[in-house]
């Protein structure tokens, strides 16, 4: 039969001790006698004892919010960037949305943090989520390559929800790029389009490590009856760019990723969805009604912070051995701008 796990408890009734003096000499607080703190220590790692600190910050707010439900607290943390595009505040926007909502059905509440501004360091971050006894971090996308090396990391659980991180190497949530682009990619063959066009930026392309146009290349050429089109992928968005292009290949329904698109393609003779179809790649940008893909930044959030408190209940903290990529396809959200689907 499998030992009861140790507790402070057991420790002090197997030593003779009061566990309010096991409790300190474990979290190194208190006035206890160094041998009597060596020997508690030395008896705890024979018991094969694991301390919980989410235990100890739990209690703490507990005590402070007189409540009986309350299990910690979570952090959604986000670093400036000058050069983000300002629609992502509204994929961030929901994420947290998702995030709160499913924290809070866990019994925790999610703050957020934004460093790299107003003398917010990395460090002084640190300092501040430590002193909170603040254990579980929700990281949220970022333009560039995250880096959050400098955060102890030996002290927190974390998910990042985006690809990829490597500094730290953590668990990720994110879309499935790859997977949405060929389920919309099917949704428009079965509508009757053959020469679809996908136009993207570059670096939205390799945020993603270029699953996107993975995916359409693959299909074009395992998909029969198709013609292919070339993709044009730009350094930003170019409205010169885009009209040569749709000009010279004609695409019969383009893939993108904003509105402004229909515009262009009308200025070149386009009537949508009458001749032509388009369809974003993530509706949430829209700022003309359209079909496309709902990228579910909600559900997003919403697994994320499942993920970070399950290491959290399971004592995982630090840089994972072997982190996680966790996928969510997006949905087709039916429009305006492409045909409607056959009966």
């Amino acid at each position: 039969m499998k030992a009861d796990i140790p507790t402070v408890r057991s420790l002090a009734r197997a030593l003779g001790l009061s566990h309010t003096t096991v409790s300190d000499a474990l979290r190194g607080k208190g006035r206890v006698d160094p041998k009597t703190v060596e020997l508690i220590k030395k008896a705890a790692r024979e018991a094969g004892y694991r301390r919980n600190p989410l235990a100890g910050a739990v209690m703490s707010e507990m005590r402070r919010s007189r409540g009986n439900t309350f299990r910690g607290v979570l952090a959604a943390v986000d670093y400036f960037e000058a050069d983000r595009p300002s629609n992502t505040a509204s994929f961030h926007r929901e994420l947290l949305i998702g995030a709160r909502r499913r924290a809070g059905e866990l019994g925790f509440k999610l703050e957020e943090f934004v460093a790299g501004q107003g003398g917010m360091t990395v460090q002084r971050l640190d300092t501040i989520m430590r002193s909170r006894g603040i254990q579980g971090i929700v990281l949220l996308p970022l333009w560039q390559r995250p880096d959050w090396s400098k955060l102890e990391w030996a002290h927190y659980a974390a998910v990042y929800t985006d690809y990829i991180i490597e500094r730290p190497s953590l668990h990720c949530v994110c879309c499935n790029h790859y997977r949405s682009m060929t389920a919309i990619l099917e949704v428009l063959v079965a509508r009757g389009y053959r020469r679809p066009g996908l136009y993207v930026e570059k670096h939205r392309d390799e945020r993603t490590q270029r699953r996107f146009t993975a995916s359409f290349r693959s299909f074009q050429e395992n998909t029969p009856g198709l013609e292919k089109v070339p993709m044009l992928i730009t350094e930003a968005r170019a409205r010169d760019e885009f009209t040569a292009w749709f000009k010279r290949h004609d695409p019969d329904v383009v893939i993108g990723h904003f509105t402004e698109t229909i515009d262009w393609m009308k200025a070149c003779g386009a009537r949508v969805p009458a001749t032509h179809g388009f369809a974003s790649l993530n509706t949430l940008y829209k700022n003309a009604p359209c079909a496309g893909l709902d990228q579910q930044p909600q559900e997003l959030g919403e697994r994320s912070a499942e993920m970070v408190i399950a290491q959290l209940q399971r004592n995982e903290r630090g840089i994972p051995r072997w982190p996680t990529i966790t996928t969510i396809p997006a949905t087709w959200t039916e429009g305006p701008t492409v045909r409607k689907a056959p009966r």
